[in-house]
């Protein structure tokens, strides 16, 4: 029953996650969100200031792959040391190693330019997914997972949810803020994250689930 209900959450994530890239994809080989783009664009910088300026470059260095690759170790180092959790690292490790990959063919793919004006900061390559939105959902997604698996009461769990989900969102704002990416690019990049994300949960909390029961046979038969 608990295995039912944890794939049929799974299937309506990811059904939504794969309706929103796919309205994205058609909206701008449409061109039809080309104004949705530059009014959210106009209005996010429109709050430019030398501080935000700086708190929003701070927010895309933590959406970095160099700061998730140093959070994931000083995870993993807790998981292993203090948990003595293999699976999770394993979990963590997959998410990480495999997202900018999935970035990286998807970019190929659809090959769109990045915004053309007002940027605070320069970078190369294409815009579409957004590679900072989909590493910030899916590394701080599955690091609030994994942790708030180990969080003895509500208020934590709140806590975590809560400054995860700040995170995610903030380093998102940060790439249209600095004018690297459309916002188009940022929900796409949620969207491919959150399926992508959903089935690596899905898959982790199968195998638990099925050891768990294992166990329960076991101490039947005994």
């Amino acid at each position: 029953m608990r295995l039912q209900k944890h794939s049929f959450t799974a299937l309506i994530i990811c059904l939504v996650s794969i309706i929103g890239f796919s309205l994205m994809v058609i909206f701008i080989s449409n061109q039809r969100i080309t104004v949705f783009d530059h009014n959210l664009i106009s209005f996010i910088q429109g709050f430019e200031a030398s501080s935000l300026t700086a708190i929003m470059k701070f927010f895309t260095f933590i959406g970095s792959y160099k700061s998730m690759i140093v959070i994931m170790l000083i995870v993993a180092l807790l998981l292993y040391i203090v948990l003595k959790h293999r699976l999770e690292i394993i979990t963590l490790l997959a998410v990480v190693i495999s997202t900018p990959i999935l970035n990286g063919l998807l970019k190929q793919f659809f090959q769109r330019a990045r915004p053309e004006f007002h940027r605070l900061i320069e970078i190369g390559g294409y815009s579409f997914p957004s590679g900072h939105a989909m590493n910030a959902l899916a590394f701080y997604g599955v690091l609030a997972f994994l942790l708030w698996r180990h969080m003895p009461n509500r208020i934590g769990r709140a806590i975590l949810i809560l400054f995860s989900s700040l995170f995610i969102i903030l380093i998102g704002i940060s790439r249209i803020y600095l004018g690297v990416h459309y916002p188009s690019d940022i929900i796409a990049g949620y969207c491919v994250s959150g399926f992508w994300l959903t089935v690596v949960i899905w898959l982790f909390q199968k195998y638990r689930d099925r050891q768990v029961e294992k166990k329960r046979m076991g101490s039947r038969e005994k």
